[in-house]
């Protein structure tokens, strides 16, 4: 039997019975065109659903019929916050403004006014269509079960890809920190529902809490291609489908809805894989299927693939487990509130609100079995799927199955990154390349720890050209803009962020463009795309709170500050992190931080203001959760800069390296990054793309290494012909070709993977990338030297200074053997599961 909108209704329970006659008197005064007097109004109630009291309208005038839909708050002292008519009410006007693929009911109006029918209501048209109760879907087919999960999937992805600030719902929400508010405001939601004089607190709820509080992911802090509208509630049973098609019509039950992270919309969309109905109460089936995996209904991997595709989100196979406990955790704290009021006489849905109590209890103890589980998902969705009783042949199109298909995948760039492409180059032959002798010449000077106002003025000339911080990755872009914009709107500034925050690129995008800076030791900087700002400043976005952004970060995107990154020590074996000897320990309000570090690139530079400092807050943790980052202005008392270090005799003056001592310097608490015990993650973090971009300009390197070499073996003779003719340069020019080639396409295998997958999965590529790179960077290098002969080694061409620099990406952000190690290991694990 179908269910349809109409089919789900039931006279009005007596204890939310309206006020008809004053409701109708409220609605033709209004809704324009809705029916005159002496229209009658028929209402009934519908019956499914616990949560805001929803109601059929039936009005007739003449013979004339017109069906609208009121949702109200429920009568008596309700929860703060909950039963939200009035943002339903919003959202479902702004996405049904036709600028949307959402499909929702279309809204009539909102009346706060109590008086009408005892607490405020919107109405909205009815639309007619199937409902499924029951996530099994036991009245429909195999094939049409199927094509119900996958509209189902690509409804939420519309939503998810919807643009909240064209269409006004730009401050509907706090888009960063979701999930750990969300956490805070469901346990405050909890305790409201339990305690004296109401059910006692269930122990599974109190250590599912804490739990929480302790594993918020760090993806949580910053705006990113995962944030945006989230519903809240996204389930089968509150969306309204076609008739006779797989196509929804409708979304409805938007109570919960806000701007935030994503991803805890669509663990929530899949709690029916997890919740088993043979463990729920009667009246509570249809939280979870029937059976444990029904005919025709995607697997887990395949209907998220589908998903991740649809809404262009990577794959989230280490948050996956936080994000489906938190959902447990929201049902069950709903459930606490619903049972609450059915104690109190407030909740619709009768026996079924009845049982909520248990299926509080019932959630906590899932989500804690989860937790205690294995990963939930394996590293990507290739691997998930490899043990499902299904294959999935849309996943090939979504994001490569296997290591042999992502290795193929087309790396060309695109149109709009051509064009960028072509700037770039433009840009470095008529600016930089013919400034670089002057800018080395200061660098060489008495006043070499000066700024050159030539770097100035082609900063700014990069920036007028939208050629400024085209490292920014695409799910970054959003809150650079928007910190950026923030402090320009009262001064009719409004849209800088737009300009000074590149082309919300990829990895694989940036990867052609970064190649390009590469070529010269003056461009990153010039761009604002340089090492370790750049670094730093994905460390503020994806880990900064609010304050740390708008006091650091916003300087550095402006390119109006430079910054240092603390981390190597020369006591220590710095490749092994967990070495770190720096200490940072707390005193009331403050961290007193006492260590001697060395290779702190930037430090020399009288622009910067700002070190991101690594060191042990407990060293008494478990070996990964000893070490913490914090913030410290480089003018602090106890900062001491020792001495600049040399690079093969360069000091890479004004930017430098610098050997610095940290003696009892006091920060304040707020400054640091995350929280304690969190700075190894940071240090993951931020190395993944950090040394890809390194990758990326080395393959540069190699490439003007090969210009040079090329043009001077054509002009240079010997021995009667070019060095061009000679037999024993041919040879060496194509193997340098076949270097690069090779090179170029592991680092851009490694953007790819790190764009599909992230950083764990992407952890070889990049080790192969970071190991290859700098090694053909440095055999090009030696070539073009070898060709340019005692010039080469020289001040008067850019090759010793490039090989200086790539001989140094041997040993910085890991040396060699730790990456070759990561590759053995992986090699190892592989070979072992065959």
């Amino acid at each position: 039997m179908v269910t349809t909108t109409s089919s789900v209704v039931v006279p009005v329970d007596p204890r939310h019975r309206l006020d008809e006659a004053r409701l109708l008197q409220y609605l033709q005064a209004s809704i324009p065109g809705f029916l005159p007097p002496p229209a009658t109004l028929h209402v009934l109630q519908f019956g499914h659903g616990q949560s805001n009291p929803t109601y059929l309208l039936h009005v007739e005038l003449n013979g004339v019929e017109k069906r609208f839909v009121l949702r109200k708050k429920p009568p008596g002292k309700l929860l703060q916050s909950a039963h939200a008519v009035e943002r339903e009410y919003e959202v479902l006007a702004a996405l049904g403004n036709g600028k949307t693929k959402v499909p929702v009911p279309h809204v009539y109006c909102l009346c706060t006014d109590s008086s009408v029918i005892g607490t405020p209501f919107y109405v909205m048209e009815h639309v007619e269509g199937r409902l499924f109760l029951n996530p099994s879907l036991p009245e429909l087919k195999p094939e049409e079960r199927r094509a119900i999960y996958w509209a189902m999937a690509e409804t939420l992805a519309a939503i998810h890809l919807a643009d909240v600030d064209s269409i006004g719902l730009g401050r509907y929400g706090r888009r960063e920190d979701y999930c750990k508010r969300q956490v805070e405001r469901w346990a405050a939601q909890y305790n409201l529902s339990t305690g004296e004089g109401k059910p006692s607190p269930d122990p599974n709820m109190l250590a599912l809490i804490q739990w929480l509080r302790e594993h918020v992911p760090a993806e949580d802090r910053h705006i990113g291609s995962r944030t945006g509208i989230v519903h809240g509630d996204f389930r089968l049973d509150n969306l309204v489908f076609h008739p006779t098609e797989a196509r929804v019509i409708a979304v409805l039950d938007w109570e919960l809805s806000t701007l935030g992270n994503q991803m805890s919309d669509i663990a929530y969309n899949c709690l029916p894989y997890v919740v088993k109905n043979k463990e729920t109460p009667p009246s509570a089936k249809g939280y979870g299927f029937d059976e444990e995996s029904p005919e025709g209904i995607p697997s887990l991997p395949e209907y998220l693939a589908h998903y991740c595709k649809q809404a262009a989100v990577p794959w989230p196979a280490d948050t996956w487990t936080f994000y489906t406990a938190l959902s447990l955790f929201r049902y069950g704290a709903i459930c606490a509130g619903v049972y609450l009021r059915m104690l109190q006489g407030n909740a619709s849905g009768g026996k079924r609100a009845e049982d909520t109590g248990k299926m509080a209890l019932y959630f906590a103890a899932t989500a804690l079995k989860l937790i205690q589980q294995d990963s939930m998902l394996n590293a990507s969705p290739a691997q998930s799927l490899s043990r499902s009783s299904e294959s999935f042949v849309n996943l090939a199109a979504c994001q490569a199955e296997d290591d042999n298909q992502r290795k193929t995948f087309g790396f060309a760039p695109s149109a709009r990154v051509q064009e960028l492409r072509k700037r770039i180059l433009a840009f470095m032959e008529t600016h930089i390349y013919p400034s670089e002798k002057e800018l080395s010449a200061l660098a060489f000077s008495d006043k070499k720890w000066t700024i050159h106002p030539i770097e100035e003025q082609l900063k700014k000339m990069a920036k007028s050209e939208g050629l400024w911080n085209l490292w920014i990755p695409a799910d970054s872009a959003a809150l650079a803009t928007h910190l950026l914009n923030e402090d320009n709107q009262v001064s009719g500034t409004r849209g800088v962020g737009e300009r000074l925050v590149g082309a919300g690129l990829s990895n694989l995008e940036y990867a052609h463009l970064c190649e390009i800076l590469g070529r010269s030791v003056w461009a990153p900087q010039i761009f604002n795309c340089s090492a370790p700002d750049t670094g730093n400043m994905e460390v503020l976005l994806r880990y900064g709170n609010a304050e740390q952004q708008r006091h650091w970060l916003k300087p550095l995107l402006e390119g109006n500050i430079r910054s240092g990154f603390a981390m190597t020590e020369p006591n220590v074996a710095s490749s092994d992190a967990t070495n770190i000897e720096c200490s940072i320990v707390r005193e009331g309000n403050e961290y007193v931080i006492n260590g001697h570090k060395w290779w702190t690139s930037g430090a020399m530079d009288p622009r910067c203001q700002l070190l991101i400092v690594m060191g042990k807050t407990n060293p008494k943790a478990a070996l990964h959760r000893q070490q913490s980052m914090v913030l410290v202005d480089m003018n602090t008392p106890g900062v001491k800069i020792v001495r600049p270090l040399l690079v093969f005799g360069y000091d890479d003056a004004p930017h430098g390296h610098a050997e610095v001592k940290f003696e009892n310097v006091r920060i304040p608490v707020s400054n640091l990054l995350l929280g304690e015990g969190r700075g190894f993650e940071i240090a993951q973090g931020r190395l993944g793309p950090g040394r890809l971009h390194h990758c990326m300009r080395l393959v540069g390197a190699a490439e003007r290494a090969m210009d040079l070499m090329v043009q001077r073996a054509k002009e240079r003779k010997a021995f009667g012909k070019t060095l061009a003719q000679q037999g024993s340069f041919s040879s060496m020019l194509a193997k340098c070709r076949l270097d690069i080639e090779q090179t170029r396409l592991l680092v851009l295998n490694a953007a790819n993977e790190l764009d599909l997958y992230g950083n764990k999965v992407a952890k070889g590529a990049i080790a192969m990338a970071k190991v290859a790179a700098p090694n053909t960077a440095l055999r090009v290098l030696d070539n073009a030297i070898q060709v340019h002969g005692a010039g080469g080694v020289s001040s008067d061409f850019p090759l010793s200074h490039l090989w200086a620099s790539a001989r140094t990406l041997r040993i910085a952000d890991g040396p060699d053997e730790v990456h070759l190690g990561t590759i053995a290991k992986l090699e190892l694990q592989r070979v072992s599961k065959l």
